[in-house]
């Protein structure tokens, strides 16, 4: 049976009122207008007004025409369109193509045109590939909209000297002397007037001047000089309407296929390039409106895409200009406090009115003032800024070509040069690669930087083939790409070097490659944030000062307060040994406060990499964790050592883990005279207010405040680090009750009695009295955190877990602690791989 006929015969007369279970619908919604909207719709139509007949009059189209977009971009655009607050209709950038296609065309096939770039447009909308617009390089948008001004300016200049401009820019450039030296003195004093008035309105300086800031300086400069010239009685052309009746509409096209398929591309994307651009920028310009009256929405670029090409076709029409977004007008609108699409519909129906009841006031208006007011429009639109932000990115040489290119051949052919010379200049950076050999030390090193593609394996050939045979060999691949080309050239040189006795290294993007540069400032090539090595550049060997040969410091600090370990290797080494024997991490230099050591210039370096690498992947995640406020789940307490990087060994992120770190891992007793708040404020706030589900004490291998706490002397705490030991006397007194007798003991077998009472790790006693302590030290504060009241209480209602963890430096190994039946201390036991 088809879904289309009534499974009941009497299905057809059935009534459904509403569904069932569902509030009956209400009411027809009432249209609400906002003040806010109304004041921003008058301050853009005042805006409009003027522009719109200076626009119509700068592309030699009848100047209803102007009007007749305005009221289209402002109405349809604005109900259709994607971006809310975003203001449409006759956009400078479009003045160009358009003189261009009615000197070609005539009028009449131009809004044809203008009907099917709309077409167009509502193609591409439904493809859904707005998006791919963005892609053009900024340097070309710029540049296309610095040519357009250009053009408009030298063309408007022989208006407001009172002549006609010609068809191209060089042609108008031939034509200026001649037109100065027969120069209008009316024409050029109405220009000047609208010119000062609209330079000089926005700074009028007093309270006068905040006032009488909020009309717009283009209506001004406009009102200005119209009302000087029918007050001194000047002879000057000025607007002609004809009559409605008598208003150009479109026609079939006619012209070569060619030719008109292009005018309709030129015209299909500069409409659209200009159009998403300003609806991208109107989305910056709300979200930095502060504290705005109510919530828009961002601009659905798709959807903005389909009211402009509906705007044009019905623009096209009606016989009006090309629609496109329009900075000045969107700007202005942000700007007067607009909260939603009405402010842009209700512009429109204000210009439709001004356009049916102001005709004999609009007549008065000079043309030449309307030239003066277009080609200030148009030397803005080559913008100070702009240039020193593509010269910023080395991208002016797209920027200049561009725009020289649409002053002198046109739009499409400009763009078509910038885009040829953006692709040049991307394939020129891609293919730049830099590669150097330096020998030092007997080892000879080859770095390349950059990308290694085909292109550059002849000079990768040749630097590989300095090296003699049988040497030792370094290769640095300081680049994200290599090609198959590279990568054979490499292998095969690789194979024969090695046949021939020689020793080959080939390092990537690593902190681990330490490759000594003397061209460089400090010799560091190590990125911050990949594969760990510390990030710290080993430098070439220096001659020790006596004594400092096999110590290094075990816990970072700049002193070595927190204790010592000797052993083979000098600072600055591959690698070093913590206190329990095992590899640990490597000590750099200047951790014993050395002149060479890390200083803020790497600190700068790696905020730098930061916000280029890892920010932008990170800042949709932090801007929610922003918005939403941090729901960690666990309270995790470790010590301030550097080698404790609670994200790598926890497998964590933004917003898991809220950290509390100290010197020792210590949690004071609450009520102690040596107590301390700040631990105990931590815990009080991740318990109540955080509600985190558990709490982790971790401790490490190694720690210099157990070494230190060991060779402490607890007489007197005259040193605040001193002072802090004291929280791990109760740990000490666990570990070695016997502590003068014991002290430099290992740890007895499983089967003795003192080993069975004291903690394990993974099956076996400590190797020594600092890792013993260190394991006393993570079961006794967890016994002092039952002691704070949040922790108490939440333990009591089921609302929170005790966790004890161990990190072994040396063996990059966490461990968990696990309750143990016997004596009710804690076994430590392996953690499993969670990973896997």
């Amino acid at each position: 049976m088809s879904a289309c006929v009534p499974a009941r015969a009497d299905s057809a007369r059935t009534k459904h009122i509403h569904p069932p279970h569902s509030p009956p619908p209400g009411g027809p919604r009432r249209f609400r207008l906002a003040g806010a909207d109304v004041s921003a719709a008058i301050a853009v139509f005042l805006i409009a007004l003027p522009l719109s007949l200076g626009i119509a009059l700068a592309t030699g189209a009848p100047l209803q025409a102007g009007l007749v977009a305005a009221a289209v971009g402002g109405i349809v655009a604005g109900r259709i369109g994607g971006c809310p607050l975003q203001v449409s209709g006759p956009a400078a950038g479009l003045t160009v193509v358009t003189a261009d296609l009615i000197q070609r065309y005539g009028w009449r096939t131009t809004c044809a045109i203008t009907i099917l770039a709309g077409l167009a447009q509502l193609g591409l909308g439904c493809l859904r590939v707005a998006r791919s617009a963005l892609a053009v390089s900024p340097a070309i948008v710029h540049g296309m909209l610095a040519g357009i001004g250009v053009t408009i300016a030298v063309a408007q200049l022989h208006i407001v000297l009172g002549g006609t401009p010609q068809s191209s820019v060089p042609d108008n450039l031939v034509a200026l002397p001649a037109q100065l030296a027969n120069l209008h003195p009316a024409d050029l004093a109405v220009s000047v007037l609208t010119l000062t008035l609209l330079l000089l309105w926005p700074r009028v300086p007093g309270r006068a001047g905040a006032l009488l800031g909020k009309l717009p300086a283009a209506l001004i400069a406009v009102a200005g000089a119209t009302a000087v010239a029918s007050f001194t009685g000047l002879l000057l052309p000025k607007v002609d309407l004809p009559s409605w009746s008598s208003h150009a509409l479109a026609t079939l096209p006619d012209g070569p296929v060619l030719g008109l398929l292009a005018a309709v591309l030129t015209t299909t994307l500069v409409c659209s390039v200009q159009s998403l651009l300003g609806a991208v920028a109107v989305d910056k310009l709300v979200t930095a409106r502060p504290a705005p009256a109510g919530h828009v929405k961002r601009s659905n670029l798709d959807r903005e895409l389909l009211g402009q090409g509906a705007a044009n076709i019905v623009s096209g029409s009606l016989g009006g200009l090309p629609i496109a977004g329009v900075a000045v007008r969107s700007s202005a609108n942000v700007a007067a406090g607009a909260v939603s699409r009405n402010s842009t519909m209700l512009h429109g129906v204000l210009v439709v009115i001004a356009a049916l009841l102001m005709v004999p006031a609009l007549e008065l208006i000079p043309l030449a003032s309307l030239a003066a007011l277009v080609m200030a429009v148009g030397l803005k639109m080559v913008s100070l800024n702009h240039i020193r932000t593509v010269t910023r990115h080395r991208e002016v040489l797209v920027y200049a070509v561009t725009t020289f290119g649409v002053v002198f051949f046109g739009v499409l052919e400009g763009v078509a040069l910038g885009i040829a010379v953006a692709v040049g200049v991307a394939l020129h950076r891609l293919t730049r690669t830099r590669i150097t050999h330096d020998h030092v030390e007997g080892v000879h090193y080859v770095h390349v930087r950059g990308q290694l593609t085909f292109l550059a394996v002849p000079r990768l050939s040749r630097v590989l083939h300095q090296v003699p045979p049988g040497a030792d060999a370094a290769v640095e691949l300081d680049g994200s790409f290599m090609d198959h080309a590279a990568y054979e050239t490499l292998q095969d040189w690789q194979k024969t070097h090695t046949a021939q006795g020689g020793a080959v290294d080939i390092t990537g993007r690593r902190p681990g490659t330490r490759i000594s540069e003397p061209a460089e400032e400090d010799g560091c090539r190590c990125r911050p944030w990949t594969p760990w090595r510390n990030h710290q550049c080993e430098r070439p060997p220096k001659t020790p000062p006596p004594g400092a040969r096999g110590q290094a410091t075990t816990d970072g600090s700049a002193d070595g307060t927190l204790g010592t370990a000797t052993g083979p290797n000098a600072p600055g080494t591959r690698e070093t040994r913590d206190t329990a024997g095992a590899p640990g991490a490597p000590h750099p230099p200047g951790a014993s406060g050395a002149a060479d050591g890390p200083t803020g210039h790497e600190l700068a370096r790696g905020i730098s990499a930061f916000h280029r690498n890892t920010g932008p992947l990170m800042r949709r995640e932090l801007a929610r964790l922003a918005r939403e406020g941090q729901q960690p789940s666990q309270l995790f307490l470790t010590c301030a050592d550097s080698r404790v990087v609670t994200s790598m060994i926890t497998s964590s992120g933004p917003g898991d883990l809220f950290v509390v770190r100290n010197v020792g891992n210590f949690v004071p007793l609450p009520g102690e005279e040596s107590g301390d708040d700040s631990v105990a404020a931590a815990i009080e706030y991740a318990v109540d207010v955080l509600k985190v589900r558990s709490i982790t004490v971790c401790g490490h291998s190694g720690c210099g405040a157990m070494q230190a706490l060991l060779g402490a002397e607890h007489g007197g705490a005259r040193t605040p680090l001193q002072r802090w030991l004291r929280h791990g006397l109760p740990s000490l007194e666990r570990a070695l009750p016997d502590l003068d007798a014991h002290a430099n003991e290992p740890e007895p077998e499983q089967g003795h009695e003192a080993g069975r009472s004291r903690p394990l790790l993974a099956g076996r006693g400590p190797v020594d009295a600092v890792e013993r302590l260190c394991l006393a030290n993570v079961v006794q504060q967890l016994e002092h955190l039952r002691g704070h009241d949040s922790v108490a209480r939440s333990l009591r209602a089921g609302d929170l877990e005790l966790h004890g963890m161990y990190f072994h430096v040396g063996e990059a190994q966490s461990y968990l602690l696990s309750e143990d039946a016997e004596g009710g201390v804690f076994a430590l036991v392996p953690t499993t791989d969670l990973t896997a």
